[in-house]
């Protein structure tokens, strides 16, 4: 059995299949698990350290445990805890340039309550790759090509790893990756129907338009002007931000760009972390032009998430749904697990879970 892709969906479609039994390769191109989760701690010279016990998450953050249970269950299961978002205090609105923001009550609790986890979101990843064989996990491996060998009932994948190129075969593959993805970087034999592949390609990746940047400080001042460190912005160049802050570390504030991918790549004279910082000191004040450290994550940029396709963001939350292998020689052989082939919470941390379970299960109904 092969599973190509190391984000959460990978990760726990390999965990359950293990656990069950089956004997599971991980094929991951990155050299490091998680995909689209990250998160990076500092260390007391503010540089970034990966395995800080407190961590700020530069990829997905929020769960929402009312309406979500699996991932309550999960976070159970891992022993790791929970807290909410950060909340309480005015809102900021700021509509024009040089026009002084406005305060607004964010409104009481929202409901559900966001919550975030305490070591990061990483932290899911770190517990679940405990779990699994490292001998069975390969990291810097970049499948290219799957074909299905109509004689010996497997697939052969074409991989190139960190050893250079590698051949490996396995009776079934999930591809633990987003669909659009798949369609750009994997040559599949016999070739996918053309209906399936323009669909594939019409998929949009969650996230992967998108970019945050983050900024550690020493004390949480927007605090002490009474605002939730919460902020809508149609100047920008940050649209959206809120209060980032470790569960017991540092404070800290992020925020979501209002810039397309082709906006941030644009070189203007000024860095987009110098343009940020400008924004939050026009926010919140000159306490916000001194943090100890600066995270920017632009997944557009990361050729492991994104595709040309990915630079646009669609303007709604896509209508996410499972794929399913053409009949043929694929049946039973190719089976599609990522948080944008989820039948619920597509695009979210729980998506990705659902559709872990569901390839999980359908590998042990077909062996």
């Amino acid at each position: 059995m092969a599973v190509i892709g190391g984000g959460l969906s990978g990760l726990y479609t390999a965990l359950l299949l293990h656990q069950r039994g089956v004997s599971t390769r991980l094929l991951e191109a990155r050299d490091r698990l998680g995909g689209r989760i990250l998160s990076q701690g500092i260390d007391d010279g503010g540089r970034a350290i990966a395995t800080a016990t407190d961590r700020y998450d530069l990829g997905p953050a929020w769960f929402w445990p009312e309406i979500q249970p699996r991932m309550g269950r999960l976070l159970a299961q891992l022993g790791l805890g929970a807290f909410p978002q950060a909340t309480d205090g005015l809102m900021l609105i700021e509509r024009d340039a040089g026009v002084h923001p406005h305060r607004v009550q964010q409104g009481g609790r929202a409901e559900p309550r966001s919550m975030r986890i305490r070591g990061g979101v990483q932290s899911i990843v770190d517990r679940l790759s405990a779990q699994l064989p490292a001998a069975h996990v390969h990291r810097s491996t970049t499948v290219t090509a799957l074909a299905a060998d109509p004689e010996e009932g497997l697939v052969r994948l074409q991989a190139q790893g960190p050893d250079g190129p590698a051949t490996l075969l396995a009776r079934q593959v999930v591809l633990a990756l987003p669909p659009r993805l798949c369609a750009a970087t994997i040559a599949f034999t016999p070739e996918l129907p053309r209906e399936l592949q323009a669909r594939l390609a019409a998929v949009p990746t969650w996230m992967a338009g998108h970019a945050k940047f983050l900024a550690v400080y020493t004390r949480a001042f927007w605090r002490e002007q009474g605002l939730s460190g919460a902020a809508m912005s149609a100047v920008g160049p940050l649209a959206e931000i809120h209060d980032a802050s470790a569960a017991e570390g540092a404070p800290a504030l992020f925020g979501f760009f209002g810039l397309s991918a082709s906006e941030r790549a644009r070189p203007d004279g000024e860095s987009l972390e110098a343009r940020c910082l400008r924004q939050l000191v026009r926010l919140y004040g000159p306490d916000a032009a001194r943090p100890r450290a600066v995270f920017l994550m632009d997944w557009a940029r990361e050729r492991y998430t994104a595709t040309a396709a990915d630079a646009a963001w669609p303007s709604s939350h896509p209508q996410y749904g499972p794929v399913r292998a053409p009949a043929g020689l694929w049946t039973d052989r190719l089976l599609w697990a990522s948080t944008e082939t989820a039948g619920a919470f597509g695009g979210y941390l729980a998506g990705a879970l659902e559709a872990a379970v569901v390839a999980a299960d359908t590998v042990s109904a077909t062996r």
